[in-house]
């Protein structure tokens, strides 16, 4: 159930860029099995217009930036990660989708940079995008995150969320039990939801999905800024 209380956080903030430096050459591999079918579902959610203003936070190896450079060639787009080897291959993924299509070669920008302090100004962005990053935090630490995005985040602004969640069929409780061996095996991920969360943190018009790809289980949240909220 989305409102299910997820298990505790093993992997701390300070471990993240160490794990997935070791993560990053073979990040992908898993990544397309187990992720894509939710990632391109995102992708659809978000709606993206051209000349929007977007941030990806915890942008990794650029597989969802790579699709938001495609569908944003007169905007701006900004991708933030925590892990210097990720951003490297963000950097060589976004560097081919120029190239290949011919992009404009400043609309992008992609930076080391955290979560918890978005280094950004209030309402600065059209869209947020956020792939795999929760289910690696605290749960006590959902809604000061999710506040943060939303202050960034432009009123009517949308913010597209995928998360490890919590399955629906015995098979997908094996991923949960990997992660209870040992926490590296998943790169520190659980099966969470920030549904509750989300709307604890003043986000509006919220709709989840759940999604399931060989047996890994994915939820996918839209939801937006209201116009006419205020911190």
């Amino acid at each position: 159930m989305a409102t299910q209380t997820s298990t505790p956080a093993r992997i701390t903030k300070k471990q993240v860029p160490l794990l997935y430096s070791w993560i990053a050459p073979t990040h992908d591999i898993l990544a397309f099995f187990v992720e894509s079918k939710a990632r391109d579902r995102a992708i659809e959610l978000a709606a993206i217009d051209e000349g929007e203003r977007i941030l990806e936070v915890a942008v990794g190896t650029g597989l969802s930036f790579q699709y938001v450079l495609q569908k944003n060639t007169t905007g701006h787009n900004t991708g933030i990660d925590l892990t210097p080897a990720m951003l490297k291959k963000a950097k060589k993924r976004a560097q081919r989708i120029i190239r290949r299509h011919k992009l404009p070669i400043n609309q992008y920008s992609l930076e080391i940079g955290d979560a918890y302090e978005l280094g950004f100004p209030d309402a600065h962005f059209d869209l947020v995008l956020n792939s795999y990053m929760f289910d690696l935090l605290p749960e006590d630490h959902f809604v000061p995150v999710l506040r943060e995005f939303l202050r960034v985040l432009k009123p009517g602004g949308r913010l597209i969320q995928m998360n490890m969640t919590h399955g629906k069929n015995w098979y997908n409780h094996l991923w949960e039990g990997l992660y209870r061996i040992h926490p590296t095996l998943l790169g520190g991920c659980r099966c969470i939801s920030t549904l509750e969360a989300m709307q604890q943190a003043g986000f509006v018009n919220v709709h989840r999905e759940y999604i399931s790809q060989w047996t890994f289980p994915s939820e996918v949240i839209r939801s937006e800024r209201s116009i006419t909220y205020t911190p």
